[in-house]
């Protein structure tokens, strides 16, 4: 479950970084609105899935999928070209997402302990 609140919450990044373009600078009230919604959207879940997901392969899986997605909407909507070459790294940035999600991730020693049992600083 982590793992979809973790893509869903990278397609609302998608939602709100493409909103935030069409806001004109937060002037135009109905694309303000849904950056500010999803942006709210988009991070909560983010927030939820690190307390399963280690913060660093999350935020790299988030970021990932996000700008790959919104990449991707700007190409086909027009306001990017496409080409071959933005296509190869936008299927690069997928596999390093995938392959984020197949390596198995250990706690760090750091990470294992509580902070009741941390030492003392």
């Amino acid at each position: 479950m982590p793992w979809i609140v973790l893509l869903v919450s990278a397609v609302f990044e998608a939602v709100w970084a493409t909103a935030l373009g069409m806001s004109d600078g937060l002037s135009r009230p109905t694309p303000t609105i849904v950056f500010f919604v999803a942006l709210t959207a988009s991070m909560a879940g983010l927030a939820w899935a690190t307390r399963t997901i280690p913060i660093g392969t999350a935020y790299a899986v988030w970021v990932g999928v996000g700008a790959a997605l919104t990449v991707t909407y700007a190409m086909v909507a027009g306001g990017e070209t496409a080409s071959p070459a933005k296509v190869l790294f936008l299927v690069g940035i997928v596999a390093a997402v995938i392959g984020l999600k197949l390596v198995p991730h250990e706690p760090g020693p750091r990470a294992a302990r509580a902070p009741e049992d941390a030492p003392p600083s």
